[in-house]
């Protein structure tokens, strides 16, 4: 060996390890969370979510439904009281006018009363699904009408008041008419209630233009 030859670095020893470090070699480790978890957490809080949302869907179509479907039942329920309060009214009416405008009520009252119950069924309504509360409703107009048309009868103003309740009571139907033209589900119920329409605003706009001195 050259004496100038460089000596060879001695080996470094290994770290002996600590006996914190053995320990932690030795002990169970922790199982790594599966990805399942946090895939059916996820699953389940959009499936939450969807649920909510079909519900207030349809809770929402329910109350369009349910709007649409209320003038239907109103209108069933005014046809049937005002045409009792026409039918009542005609052995009173002095006018000739009048009694021939009436007449015309009446028998539009008796084929609107034939032909309308498929057009209303189209809106879910028939004459046993209209709700008591509009029926009594209905009822309590009709009443009114009746007692103030009494009232007329005995201060000897019939004429003219009948002429102004109708004009009023066929006016608050047409409106109706408009409403299930509006939400009619078939080209064929909008046919029935526009040709019920025309063939009803001539009739109250007589009652409404009635003027008897003329």
């Amino acid at each position: 060996m050259y004496p100038n030859q460089p000596q060879p670095f001695p080996p470094t020893p290994s770290p002996t390890p600590s006996p914190a470090d053995f320990l932690n070699q030795i002990a169970p480790q922790a199982p790594q969370k599966s990805s399942w978890g946090k895939k059916l957490k996820l699953i389940g809080s959009i499936g939450g979510t969807l649920i909510v949302l079909v519900i207030a869907l349809a809770i929402t179509l329910g109350a369009i439904s349910s709007a649409n479907r209320e003038p239907a039942q109103k209108l069933s329920a005014r046809l049937l009281v005002t045409q009792d309060i026409a039918n009542d009214a005609q052995s009173n009416l002095k006018s000739s006018q009048l009694r021939s405008l009436n007449s015309d009520l009446r028998l539009f009252f008796t084929n609107t009363s034939r032909d309308i119950a498929t057009p209303l069924e189209a809106f879910g309504v028939t004459a046993e699904t209209v709700p008591d509360r509009i029926t009594a409703e209905e009822t309590a107009i009709g009443e009114g009408v009746s007692n103030r048309l009494e009232d007329a009868r005995l201060n000897a103003v019939f004429d003219r008041t009948y002429a102004r309740e109708m004009a009023f009571q066929l006016s608050t139907m047409i409106a109706l008419l408009q409403q299930m033209y509006d939400a009619a589900p078939s080209e064929a119920t909008k046919t029935f209630l526009d040709t019920t329409y025309k063939n009803l605003q001539p009739i109250q706009q007589g009652f409404a233009d009635f003027n008897e001195l003329s």
